[in-house]
Parts: C-alpha cells; structure tokens; sequence
C-alpha cells in the first residue's frame, strides 16, 4: 500500500501549502481558520506527518474547500491545465488516501473537473469521524451506503443507515461519520460544488 499512499501523502503536502499560499496565508492565519496547530500544519506542508481525516476536514473547511476536492487536487490533477480526462479510470490506478490514525480509507473516482465529484469511503470498525460544519459550505452531498452498517450524526440527529441507504444533506451543521459495528462500512459520497472562494 506504500506505494499509493507515500505519493499521495507528499501531493497532499504540496497542495495544503499551495492552498495556503495562494490566499497569502501565514501558518498562524490557517492555524487560526482551521483549529490545526501551527506545528502540525508545518509537518504536514512539509511531508513529515500524513494528515488525519480530523485534520484533513478542519483544512480543507478553512479553505472553503471540500475534503474530495482538496484530495482530487492533491492527487494530481492541477487546477485547470491537467484535468482528468473522460474515459475508462482503472481502480488499479487510483490513488487511495488512509488515514493513518482510524484506517478509514477514500478513493476519488471522479476529478475535480467533473461536475459532481464522487469518492468511496471503507470506515474500519469501531471508527468514528467528526467535521466541523464549515466542510459542509458550498456544496451540495449525498451520503450512499453501499455495504455495511454506518451510523451518521447529522448535527444532534442520529441517522441508521443500511446498505443501500441515502442521506441527503441540508444545511452546514457538524456532522460524524461513525462505524459502530465489527465489520467494515463502505460508502459513498457524491456532492456537487456551490460558490466557492
């Protein structure tokens, strides 16, 4: 597995810095926007530590970006010159984030070019993933349940959600992703964008 995530962890360093740099961003003023310190910021531009969904979330809503477009950014595809083109996308191919402290994994299926940007997510058992309400702006998202069982806190509501199940989502609010199960969920989501920055 090293050899898809290594590549992608040192893409996602570049492209938090990037992120930061082209709004003039000190470390203190994303430490601030996101709640990630300004130490693990600096590991994280620098490659020396693979971010968490936690912190990957907390960034990419201070970005007023989303998770899947900040990880389809990162894996490759720059902001208009190299898009993904259409065609035929090997799942042998793709680059698959892990988060190194839960295991949960995410695979990007579609490119930041296209109009709706969808990723598959496997949550290990016992694994819970909060975000704050700001990753939710701007878009539009549909949770799937494609196997498993996942327990989905929609602000203070708590969703149990089966295989084949959906959620679709309203307003930002904070929002958990939890498998309270012993087996794994696997899921998807699809959202599209909104205004963005």
């Amino acid at each position: 597995m090293s050899n898809i995530v290594d590549p992608l962890v040192a893409r996602i360093a570049a492209r938090v810095r990037t992120e930061r740099e082209r709004r003039r961003w000190t470390l203190a003023q994303l430490a601030d926007a996101s709640g990630v310190s300004q130490a693990m910021i600096s590991r994280i531009e620098r490659g020396e530590s693979s971010p968490t969904a936690v912190v990957l979330g907390k960034l990419s809503a201070a970005f007023q970006l989303s998770i899947a477009s900040l990880l389809a950014l990162a894996e490759g595809a720059q902001d208009d010159d190299a898009a993904r083109t259409a065609g035929v996308h090997r799942e042998a191919d793709a680059a698959e984030w892990r988060d190194p402290a839960t295991g949960y994994r995410r695979r990007q299926i579609t490119g930041p070019q296209f109009p709706a940007e969808i990723a598959e997510i496997h949550l290990p058992p016992g694994v819970r993933v909060p975000y704050p309400a700001a990753a939710f702006a701007f878009v539009r998202q549909v949770v799937w349940v494609l196997d498993g069982h996942l327990t989905f806190h929609d602000g203070d509501t708590v969703h149990e959600l089966d295989g084949g199940d959906t959620i679709e989502l309203g307003e930002p609010i904070p929002r958990v992703f939890a498998n309270t199960t012993d087996t794994e969920c696997r899921y998807a989501v699809i959202l599209t964008r909104g205004t963005r920055p």
